[in-house]
């Protein structure tokens, strides 16, 4: 539109009164946008800030290991902890740039990198869009000379379906009698779940951290089906597994190295309407840190106790290394005569590092933090000889890591008459002088690990489940639970779909699957 298309009035009031108008929506249009270029002004310096953040964590996640002083890693807590951080960071980013109508802030280019494939796997739907063809383009040959090509991630929602098994009934003419195939076998003969349904409600509670009364994906569908029964049938599936499980315990004790940890437990005591403590032992095995070729497993063992009858019964003959924290009771395991028909027992470094750590976060040590720098250097030898053989790690140790194990041990049993027995720091020293012959065990034994980070890792997931369970005693849900655990833990150190193993399982023992060929039902050997 042209200046001469605009009809101005003769009158002069009126003319007025539009320039006033025209002035006054002109300083509201400057307002909010002003406020529009502080609001956009103020999210860039909050965003930066949390890219700031971002990258602090990005460097302490995934930095060279040279740079980070524990360079063993955090806890199973902190990284929890860590990756809880980073996600509602990028969370928060995400929402301050839709705020401000763009995707990224201004001046920043997203780094360049090879987009990662999809999995071969998965099912691809093809959509093709034709363009749209023009008058022009009438009467002419249309020639195909390339194409865009990109993928998305896609799901379907998992929804129930009914399996309808008709089995005929035959009789001939001239014969009396009646032919009709067998029914086919179920875990939970004549009832309504198939072993698929019980492999999915498995997985959810005891592998996803989903209890019975949160899987609402089955009200969604309109099924109703009642938290007593499916509890019920998570009860004969443990029966049924309970063989299993107990498999999984004698392999991981033929393990030249056995990880051993245990957690405590919400349990609810029978009659009295309160909560006890109960416990959760596992004990894992992995041999591939040391060149071994046996699959990695973790099998779980619930007690009402933590005593050291617990352990004793659960490792009953084992001769092997014990890798273990500083609790009292795997000590007791060892032969005070020194006899070599007992476990040999093997420290945590990380136990003994995370009490330094603390003081050292904290500004409270120069002892601390000295400890800790020079730990760094013991994870960093770790990292290179993981996956050689016991000999070879041996070696590298007794040339770097024994030094700086004699150099430690020194400044803490200098430092410790120094100082005030009742500090913190003063707490962490005797913790590790106190074990020193089980924490210097790996400079000589190339199957021992520098921590026990093999077992809190298998211990983990279960504590998430800890949050969301109350467990009814050990000869009710938590036996079950530690069961069925067992095996679904062990098939993703195995990277075995849980619930594909589980549901051909469960059809295998239906259809009376030998006992002699147990092995072959081990997710380790899991075909699909």
């Amino acid at each position: 539109m042209s200046a001469d298309d605009f009809s101005l009035p003769d009158d002069m009031d009126l003319l007025k009164s539009l320039v006033r108008a025209l002035a006054q929506k002109t300083a509201a249009l400057e307002d909010e946008n002003a406020a529009l270029k502080a609001r956009s002004t103020d999210a860039d310096e909050r965003i930066k800030r949390l890219m700031e953040i971002l990258k602090a964590y990005d460097r302490a996640r995934f930095g060279r290991r040279s740079e980070k002083l524990g360079a063993g890693g955090p806890s199973v807590d902190e990284q929890a902890q860590q990756a809880f951080v980073f996600e509602e960071i990028e969370t928060g980013i995400s929402a301050l740039r839709a705020q401000i109508g763009t995707g990224r802030t201004p001046h920043e280019r997203r780094p360049s990198r090879p987009r990662k494939g999809f999995p071969p796997h998965l099912e691809r739907v093809e959509v093709v869009i034709e363009p749209e063809d023009l008058p022009e383009h009438a009467g002419k040959q249309k020639v195909l000379i390339g194409e865009d090509v990109s993928e998305r991630l896609d799901v379907i929602p998992a929804k129930f379906r009914v399996i309808v098994t008709r089995r005929p009934k035959y009789a001939f003419k001239g014969w009396d009698g009646v032919i009709q195939a067998l029914a086919p076998a179920h875990i939970i003969e004549s009832g309504l779940p198939t072993e698929a349904l019980l492999a999915q409600i498995a997985v959810s509670k005891y592998a996803d951290g989903l209890p019975l009364y949160r899987q609402g994906i089955y009200a969604r569908d309109h099924v109703e089906i009642d938290r007593r029964l499916m509890a019920q049938w998570m009860g004969r599936v443990g029966f049924e597994l309970e063989i299993l499980a107990d498999h999984v315990l004698g392999e991981v004790l033929k393990g030249a190295r056995v990880f051993a940890d245990e957690t405590s437990l919400p349990t609810l005591a029978p009659g009295a309407g309160a909560t006890k403590k109960a416990w959760l032992w596992a004990y894992a095995r992995d041999d591939s840190t040391f060149g071994g070729s046996g699959p990695p497993m973790v099998a779980y063992r619930f007690e009402d106790s933590r005593s050291g009858d617990c352990v004793r019964r659960h490792l009953q003959g084992y001769g092997g290394i014990l890798q273990v924290d500083g609790y009292a009771a795997y000590s007791k395991l060892v032969r005070k005569d020194g006899g070599n028909d007992g476990p040999r027992l093997a420290g945590c470094w990380a136990h003994s590092r995370r009490r330094f750590y603390e003081l050292h976060a904290a500004g409270a040590s120069e002892i601390a933090t000295a400890t800790v720098e020079r730990m760094a250097e013991l994870w960093k030898l770790e990292a290179q000889v993981r996956g050689e053989d016991p000999e070879a790690r041996a070696a590298a140790r007794q040339a770097v890591s024994a030094p700086i194990v004699t150099e430690l041990f020194t400044l803490w049993q200098r430092t410790l008459p120094r100082i005030s027995g009742k500090s913190k720091l003063a707490e962490a020293l005797r913790y590790a002088i106190s074990r020193r012959e089980i924490f210097e065990r790996f400079l000589k034994d190339g199957l021992v690990e520098l921590d026990s980070n093999i077992v809190e890792r298998a211990i983990r997931p279960q504590t998430i489940t800890r949050k969301n369970s109350l467990f009814a005693g050990s000869d009710g849900g938590g036996r079950t639970w530690a069961t069925i655990a067992t095996l679904l833990q062990t098939c993703k150190m195995n990277s075995v779909d849980p619930a594909a193993w589980l549901s051909q399982t469960l059809e295998r023992i239906a259809n009376q699957w030998s006992s002699a060929e147990i092995d072959a039902l081990m997710p380790w050997n899991y075909r699909a």
